[in-house]
């Protein structure tokens, strides 16, 4: 099978369809946990791995990000476009779509700090920083940033490239 297309039977294209699902899945979970390095690294005096760790709550919030991360990149995964009449590479993994997704990975974590210190100007009487103060804040913070990243990865995943 070098080609997929409408001669394709029925059970290579659902194993085809899980094989998409879970090769897209670990690769954006991947940029997940390296964006949350990032993160660590671009708001150093906010320590979000180690405060998260310190409450069930916060933990909680962040395993709820995490989930809706996935389900946004499954629904994406599936509901995207599919290369049909590729090879079997192109229909698991496009190239394009993959370069598409790496840069809306770093635009999105770019942009969300920079929105973030920017906003943190912007309104002196509301303090950003202050979530450092507390793991609960910290997990509520880093869930919404997985949720952000997750809804750009959806739309990358299922945006139609020419």
């Amino acid at each position: 099978m070098n080609e997929i297309g409408p001669h394709t039977t029925f059970h290579v294209v659902v194993l085809l369809w899980i094989a998409r699902v879970i090769i897209w899945t670990f690769i954006c979970t991947l940029l997940a946990w390296l964006g949350i390095r990032v993160l660590d690294a671009l708001t150093s005096h906010i320590q979000e791995r180690e405060r998260i760790g310190e409450n069930p709550i916060s933990v909680g919030l962040f395993i709820a990000g995490f989930f809706i991360l996935v389900g946004l990149v499954i629904h994406g995964v599936v509901t995207g476009p599919v290369v049909a009449g590729g090879g079997l590479l192109a229909s698991l993994i496009d190239p394009r779509r993959l370069g598409l997704v790496a840069i809306s990975f770093l635009v999105s974590l770019l942009l969300g700090v920079a929105l973030l210190h920017i906003m943190d100007k912007l309104t002196p009487k509301i303090p950003f920083l202050s979530v450092e103060q507390n793991p609960v804040a910290v997990g509520i913070y880093v869930s919404g940033y997985l949720i952000f990243f997750g809804l750009i990865i959806h739309s990358a995943l299922t945006m139609y490239l020419l």
